[in-house]
């Protein structure tokens, strides 16, 4: 048997592009704005994780220039040996104090974050809880790890508690959940989780990728959100939303960052964050601090468009985050909409199984901070066509 004939009899995309209809590697001709380029026609931008509008901002990219200018493009190694700059151990020091914790440690994606902490934390012995909805990485940096895997219902503490009810007290546990789940756009529920939790004993590590500069009186995510900061062991964050940039962290106590550090693999065995990245984090949490009111902006037009998506009368599921889903059902029915929708000058991500379970696809929309009523009412008028013609609507 060849290897790569599992390859050649993948069909799936083509499929979905014979049919007129494959919409993912869109290319885009310009910055993450609220309205980009494709194609050379403008279209307003609901599909990026842009949350406060940084990744054009201007002291943000002069920050980026200048750390090139001096430092290079690269650091031609792991952080681990020779490619440690003074930055990325200022990246980390300010990442501590604003996320309110010991110590921080980065990482060269988000993905590789939760890949990595989760992989080493979790030894053969140990229980490692999670949420059946939680990010792909987060599954995957638990099946990297020699521990046991268990899985809960969605955000469901009856389940939770359940299955720790028959936890062996002898075993270390950690519980790991994302703070605002990808797709669905909803929030956990935190404090049922520590409330449950907790008692038995388990560490708990949230996964704020969606949630750092969105949710909290500062924007530190949903720990702060729900007031529980102290109860949270480890949050991890990417640069790759409201950050601007690309990479990750994780915070927490510092002797558990310390194991982290020499314990990662991919920390140890990746290139360290490039100079360009570092510096813009470093200038987009200077900002945050500096301009709350674009999380002001960013929810005042989150709250807009459920509002006017659901009048509408399109099912947005659970979401109460940036991240609103419209749900549709059929797989087909999600790429025909988002097409149209496209051609109507607006972008949507179809959410299609395997991602979301069968008959479960979606539209999923999220939100900036630097989207314009004009842009918002642009969308909703495309959302009223589209969903008119394929009798989704009345």
């Amino acid at each position: 048997m060849d290897l790569f004939e599992k390859c050649r009899k993948f069909r799936d995309a083509d499929v979905v592009k014979e049919a007129g209809l494959y919409l993912y590697f869109r290319t885009i001709s310009s910055a993450q704005d609220p309205v980009v380029t494709i194609d050379g026609k403008p279209v307003v931008m609901l599909g990026s994780n842009n949350y406060l509008g940084l990744t054009n901002h201007p002291e943000v990219k002069r920050a980026a220039q200048d750390a090139i200018a001096k430092y290079g493009t690269g650091c031609a190694g792991s952080r681990f040996l020779n490619g440690t700059l003074d930055i990325h151990i200022q990246l980390e020091e300010r990442l501590a104090a604003f996320m309110n914790k010991p110590a921080a440690v980065t990482f060269s994606t988000g993905f590789q974050v939760n890949l990595g902490v989760i992989s080493c934390l979790i030894e053969r012995g140990d229980v490692v809880y999670l949420d059946k909805l939680d990010h792909a990485c987060i599954i995957d940096g638990a099946r990297l790890g020699f521990g046991s895997v268990v899985k809960y219902n969605h955000n469901d503490m009856e389940d939770l508690g359940r299955r720790l009810q028959v936890h062996d007290a002898k075993k270390a546990a950690l519980v790991v959940v994302d703070g605002v789940f990808s797709m669905e756009g909803d929030v956990v529920d935190l404090p049922g989780l520590v409330r449950v939790a907790k008692p038995h004993g388990c560490r708990i590590m949230v996964d704020d990728a969606h949630s750092i500069g969105v949710f909290g009186a500062h924007g530190r995510g949903t720990a702060e959100h729900f007031g529980l900061e102290d109860e949270v062991d480890l949050v991890m964050g990417t640069f790759s939303k409201s950050l601007a940039s690309v990479g990750g962290f994780v915070a927490g106590e510092e002797r558990v960052i310390n194991f982290i550090k020499h314990r990662a693999r991919s920390l140890i065995f990746s290139a360290a964050p490039p100079p360009a990245s570092v510096a813009a984090v470093l200038k987009a949490v200077e900002i945050i601090e500096r301009e709350p009111e674009r999380r002001e902006r960013l929810w005042e037009n989150t709250h807009f468009m459920a509002e006017g998506l659901r009048s509408l009368g399109f099912d947005t599921g659970e979401s109460n985050s940036p991240i609103i889903p419209v749900l549709v059902g059929e797989d087909t029915l999600a790429f025909v909409m988002a097409k149209r929708l496209q051609e109507e000058g607006v972008f949507v991500n179809p959410i299609v199984s395997p991602a979301v379970p069968p008959g479960g696809a979606m539209l999923r929309t999220s939100y900036m901070a630097t989207h314009t009523r004009e842009h918002l009412e642009r969308a909703l008028d495309a959302f009223t066509k589209v969903g008119r013609k394929m009798s989704v609507l009345a």
